[in-house]
């Protein structure tokens, strides 16, 4: 889900600048995913729960890609790259854990805390659906705009898969839906990761601008020039 939040900054289209409400609406959205994030991460570790932290990555990847859709409006485009790359290796970072945590949840056998996830859950998907309403208004904009507003929606799936898994532990009174849930958000976010890598890297090996071809003309020797004159 995270990988929705890359795009190809080369491609984007020239276009007259954003409205300032919309640097206003994105520096919400980053405040509010960054705490979502930190609570997310908390609470996972408190309540065992691979589920929340895998969620946590979604936020994690929100809060970047906001933070380098407000640099997009300043920044030079191989800053923007070097940006995305920093993200990428951070969102894979993560995602490895949250697998390493959700195996290490298999061979221990912990059972989660439904109710935390239940009600962390709803929080984040509150939370998403907050955000994804201030962003409705620029759904049609540019790639960047549209971009942001896609990986908002998307990202509400990923609460609703954490609230299915909550359900899931307090009718088994197994840790099994967690996992599941764990291991396909943390597979997702490496899988992002990946791709979010391997573009920021073609980008930052393409020149920042054409170099334009340069005619060097040599000039014959002085004596020859003379020769084909009495000739």
């Amino acid at each position: 889900m995270s990988g929705c939040c890359h795009h190809d900054h080369h491609k984007e289209r020239a276009a007259s600048p954003p409205p300032p409400r919309y640097r206003r609406v994105l520096w919400v959205a980053l405040t509010v995913n960054a705490a979502m994030f930190a609570v997310e991460i908390a609470a996972g570790l408190t309540a065992a729960s691979a589920a929340l932290l895998a969620d946590a990555i979604d936020f994690f990847g929100d809060a970047a890609n906001y933070g380098v859709s407000l640099a997009v409006l300043a920044m030079a485009p191989v800053w923007r790259s070097r940006a995305a790359l920093v993200k990428g290796l951070t969102m894979g970072a993560f995602g490895i854990f949250v697998l390493g945590r959700a195996a290490w949840g298999l061979g221990s056998g912990t059972v989660p805390e439904a109710a935390t996830m239940g009600v962390v859950g709803a929080l984040a998907l509150a939370a998403n659906l907050g955000v994804a309403a201030l962003l409705y208004a620029y759904r049609e904009g540019d790639a960047n705009m549209r971009s942001v507003w896609l990986c908002t929606r998307n990202d509400a799936i990923g609460n609703v898969a954490v609230l299915l898994a909550a359900l899931g532990v307090f009718g088994t009174g197994t840790a099994w839906p967690d996992l599941l849930v764990a291991a396909l958000m943390g597979g997702l976010a490496v899988a992002a990761a990946v791709s979010v890598v391997r573009a920021a890297r073609r980008e930052l090996a393409q020149p920042a601008t054409a170099a334009p071809a340069v005619t060097l003309e040599v000039d014959a020797p002085h004596h020859l020039r003379h020769r084909d004159r009495l000739g």
